[in-house]
């Protein structure tokens, strides 16, 4: 018998805590840091930048925790399983979700790795150098899966992120079973079309096998199915998968499901200042309206409002409660 809904959306994801700290140019040339880059990192080199840095903002992070923060917002329930470890960082991960309403279930907790961070270091001219470990969060394995939330959940989300390491790879598919045993939805975003050429046979099977929703932009679908145009790329996702949500920057998204294709265009932004986010946050006015049984048409407008609330500042999070500008 199916477990009582309890959860619009229950999200899977790289449970990664932002570590943000202002320093001087003489902090990158010190530390021998890329400015404005993105470098991933080993536990040694974690530990040492965190200790170095000091005084810092430490916020919960990672982009499905983002979209649960998103639904949450919007006045969902949602509940949020990523590994962190017993420690310092792991509580504030814990503490930050769960203090905007989302339940948090952190895996077996018994691994003696850190939990994931990303070091954010912002020199006075606003750029952004990214330093990020994954620690803990990549090692999700079956056993740290809350089985009861997953199956309490309307709709299960997991992040392509996350797809790795094959202990992940297995978690994925046993959360889509025990999801699909309860007669929920699954749905699965592609995160990065980076991420979508390392996996992409993976993916390929897991969408025809056991999502219901596919997220992407148009890069991402392309690079799946590895097609010279987004509209070759639409007909075979319109073969394989139940409905897909294809988004496409400030034209707004497609919506792709056995019917056709919907077309729903972007809410209006006086000015971007940092896109980080926009597609976490469009998945969750999406998710929200889509549980609370919203035409495609409305779910696809509820993604861009909230889309748009993140854009127009910097911070992959809303500013304000997203359930205000409805």
């Amino acid at each position: 018998m199916p477990h009582r809904v309890r959860y619009d959306v229950v999200g899977i994801g790289n449970a990664l805590v932002d570590v943000i700290a202002h320093a001087a140019d003489e902090f990158i040339v010190d530390h021998h840091l890329v400015k404005g880059s993105m470098t991933l990192i080993d536990t040694e080199r974690a530990l040492e930048l965190y200790t170095a840095l000091g005084r810092a903002i430490e916020m919960s992070g990672g982009s499905c925790a983002n979209t649960m923060c998103g639904v949450a917002s919007f006045g969902g329930r949602a509940g949020y399983i990523g590994k962190v470890s017993a420690d310092d960082l792991g509580a504030v991960f814990a503490h930050d979700l769960r203090a905007v309403g989302v339940s948090f279930a952190g895996g077996a907790g018994t691994d003696p790795t850190p939990t994931g961070r990303c070091i954010i270091v912002v020199t006075p001219d606003a750029e952004r150098t990214m330093n990020t470990y994954l620690g803990v969060s990549s090692l999700l394995a079956t056993s740290d899966l809350d089985e009861a939330m997953i199956a309490a959940g309307q709709v299960l989300y997991m992040e392509g992120y996350l797809f790795d390491r094959d202990p992940a790879k297995a978690a994925f598919r046993r959360a889509a079973e025990v999801a699909h045993a309860n007669r929920r939805q699954v749905s699965l975003t592609l995160s990065d079309s980076f991420c979508v050429d390392r996996h992409r046979a993976d993916f390929r099977d897991l969408v025809s096998d056991q999502v219901d929703i596919l997220f992407g932009n148009r890069a991402e679908l392309v690079a799946l199915y590895e097609t010279d145009t987004v509209e070759q790329a639409v007909e075979q996702v319109r073969s394989e998968c139940h409905l897909a949500v294809i988004t496409t920057g400030s034209d707004g998204c497609l919506i792709v499901s056995g019917d056709g294709v919907l077309a729903v265009p972007a809410q209006p932004v006086e000015a971007v200042l940092d896109t980080t986010g926009a597609g976490d946050l469009f998945a969750a006015g999406f998710l929200f309206g889509y549980t609370l049984g919203a035409d495609l048409v409305e779910c696809g407008r509820l993604g861009s409002v909230a889309a748009g609330e993140v854009i127009a500042h910097v911070g992959p999070r809303p500013l304000v409660e997203l359930r205000t500008l409805l």
